[in-house]
């Protein structure tokens, strides 16, 4: 007999077995201890097979005691509904979890393979629960997400929270979605063949989906939007929706969304069009109430069937989003997520597997007329968001319709079937010219102009020191010779450009900066020209400067003007909208290029004046057809404003020779690709080359 204070020991392992089975609520406990362990490694990224056999483990047992509890007679109804509510718990990481990895999400299938390691395991889990074994499979422990930072919870979605009765998860497609279990494939690196097959494409093959005829259901839609929305009603649930912009993919993702019955919704948008999206869904769905997510959400309908939220605020509201329930989410420009370091990518991609694990077949759509800005490269975070791809594999259905083709990526047809493949998923890209014949044409013309007096000079003579230095540079590491080497131009180009933010000399930044300054006189001077003679204008540019200093000109000259900038209010911003679309006073909307260039609908004008010029022909052309959209009636033309004679006019031929990376990936055109994510190293690199040619 032990002595006061003494620790005994060995008393489960001495426990007779006739009493092991008196201690149930064990088994429980370590489910969920080991099913953390797993959560916790998965986070981690470390899915190694001791993990994958936890997994298996801790799903076998979870399957047969709730089969238990669900036939046992003994206990109280209330102490069988709390340890069935604990194995619900449990039952939600291992499926969250499993939506990461696609053999664990197999395991979750009754018929999956149990091996001897897993039997093993099981057996040891339940003699240390204090419980006679009884062999059988169990999953390894599932991977769950780390909860998000709930830092703000709006009241209204906590008085939801608690009025609305508890609903299980539904998991029910789990199993379908573990059905692509690579085989042929397995051995295979497939994502970069995927990404390569998009570059390959041309002759004509462009990049949409078969999509139903459409539905006759929504009049007032054109039929290229309606096709769309009778894909969602036949069930398709996943698209990303590349239509050329200004053919109206808010209206499409709006009624999709009624077709699929995807609600509660989630659309996460740029800051500039939430308001916007709010009006749009209640013009489209009336029935259907709307909610925008300001600051801390103190302003949010907890019961609204829709929610509008930038990405400037979702590292504040992703903890209660993910718990929200919705059943759809809409990610609009979605090419602002294609920096997957980044936060707000970060979170677009966390909220978007919340959603699959909770919800049997959520609506995802991913909506941008520019999906392609830099290079193909700029479609992974885009495919990962729709549940196509994860960091290193295609996934569901994917993967099974490439493992049909029966082809690998050494065969030459694989190329053409995997991008057929991918399409398939629900790529929707139709351009404005094939079903939108009614809108006018748009052109760009460019206006070169003589920067003259002292910030002329000022700005030819930086862009010489500019030039020299880099010649130096490249004198000091080029091998006597004949020929100018090119390797090394463009290794000297690459440091300059990767020490431009350091450089205490002019760079290419703060020179395209000063003339954007030097530019804003003329270009305002045009754009008060062209508003008494023809209308209304946009006027664009980059910096704020440049705005300012337009403004001032405007404000001179009596001219009326709007200003749409990123750093206002939503409030203040949707009301300089409404003045110049509404007030035929206002003549002309000063707009940022970064914060007004993408979402908004400015068809009152027709003439548009590119103040600054934009590093990437996608930018440029979301600018433009703020403009050129559905229901313009006169021709659009864009008005760049060039600077003659300085590294401005070779930016401008560098954005032209850009312009065919989404025509031939997407539109099947034979243009060649070059990845614009270039244009200004290859000014530094013209700049140089140009210098030692002298």
């Amino acid at each position: 007999m032990a002595r006061p204070g003494q620790r005994r020991t060995g008393a489960r392992r001495t426990a007779p077995r006739n009493q092991r089975g008196r201690h149930r609520g064990d088994v429980i406990a370590l489910l969920a201890g080991t099913a953390r362990e797993v959560e916790a490694a998965a986070q981690h990224g470390r899915v190694t097979p001791a993990v994958r056999t936890k997994f298996h483990a801790v799903a076998l047992l979870l399957r047969e005691e709730r089969a238990r509890l669900r036939t046992e007679a003994a206990g109280s109804e209330s102490h069988r509904a709390e340890q069935l509510k604990r194995l619900d718990g449990i039952a939600q990481i291992l499926a969250t979890t499993a939506v990461r990895d696609v053999e664990l999400m197999a395991l979750l299938d009754e018929d999956a393979v149990v091996a001897d390691a897993v039997r093993s395991l099981k057996r040891e889990m339940l003699i240390s629960a204090g419980v006679e074994p009884a062999p059988e499979e169990a999953p390894p422990p599932a991977e769950t997400p780390a909860a998000p930072e709930r830092r703000v919870v709006p009241q209204s979605v906590a008085t939801r929270q608690l009025a609305t009765p508890f609903l299980a998860p539904d998991y029910s497609a789990f199993a379908q979605r573990s059905t692509a279990r690579p085989r042929r494939l397995a051995s295979w690196e497939l994502l970069g063949p995927l990404l390569s097959s998009f570059e390959r494409a041309g002759s004509g093959d462009s990049a949409c989906m078969t999509l139903p005829a459409p539905s006759k259901r929504y009049p007032k839609l054109m039929a290229h939007q309606a096709q769309l929305v009778a894909a969602a009603a036949a069930g398709h649930r996943t698209f990303l929706l590349a239509d050329e912009p200004g053919l109206g993919k808010t209206a499409q993702a709006l009624l999709a969304a009624e077709a699929a019955g995807a609600y509660p919704l989630l659309a996460v948008v740029p800051n500039v069009v939430k308001t916007n999206w709010a009006r749009e869904a209640n013009l489209w769905t009336p029935h259907r109430p709307a909610t925008v997510v300001q600051g801390n959400g103190d302003t949010v309908d907890g019961y609204a069937d829709i929610v509008v939220v930038n990405y400037e605020v979702l590292d504040r509201h992703v903890g209660w989003l993910g718990d929200f329930g919705f059943r759809g989410m809409v990610v609009d420009e979605a090419h602002f997520i294609k920096n997957k370091t980044s936060q707000r990518s970060q979170h677009v991609l966390e909220l978007a597997e919340r959603i699959r694990s909770r919800t049997a077949e959520p609506l995802l759509m991913a909506l941008t007329g520019t999906p392609l800005i830099n290079d193909i490269d700029d479609f992974r975070a885009i495919w990962q968001f729709l549940g196509w791809i994860d960091e290193t594999k295609p996934l569901g259905e994917l993967m099974q319709a490439l493992e049909e083709t029966d082809l690998t990526p050494a065969d030459p047809g694989f190329y053409p079937a995997a991008r057929r493949c991918v399409i398939d998923r629900g790529i929707v890209r139709r351009r404005k010219v094939d079903v939108a014949a009614d809108i006018p044409d748009r052109r760009i013309a460019d206006l070169p102009v003589e920067l003259d007096g002292s910030a002329g000079r000022s700005i030819r003579a930086a862009e010489r020191n500019l030039a020299r230095r880099l010649v130096t540079q490249y004198k000091r590491s080029a091998s006597p010779g004949d020929g100018i080497d090119h390797e090394l131009v463009r290794r000297i180009a690459k440091a300059e450009l990767k020490d431009a933010t350091k450089s205490s000399g002019e760079n290419v930044f703060s020179m395209m900066r000063r003339i954007g300054q030097a530019k804003a006189g003329p270009a305002a001077d045009y754009a008060a020209q062209l508003a008494r003679s023809a209308g209304k204008v946009i006027f664009f540019a980059k910096h704020v400067d440049v705005m300012d200093g337009a403004e001032e000109i405007f404000a001179k000259q009596g001219v009326r003007f709007s200003s749409i900038r990123g750093d206002q209010t939503p409030k203040v911003r949707q009301r300089n909208i409404d003045a110049f679309v509404n007030d035929p006073e206002v003549a002309i909307a000063v707009c940022s290029l970064t914060a007004a260039g993408v979402g908004l609908n400015l068809q009152v004008a027709s003439n548009v004046v590119l103040a600054e010029l934009s590093w990437t022909d996608a930018e440029q052309t979301q600018a433009i057809d703020r403009s050129h959209r559905i229901g313009q009636t006169e021709p659009v033309t864009a008005w760049r404003i060039i600077a003659a004679q300085t590294i401005d006019a070779r930016i401008a031929e560098l954005i032209d020779t850009k312009a065919g990376l989404a025509a031939r990936a997407l539109d099947g055109s034979d243009e060649q690709i070059v990845p614009s994510a270039d244009v200004q190293l290859e000014a530094l690199v013209a700049l140089l080359t140009e210098a030692l040619g002298q």
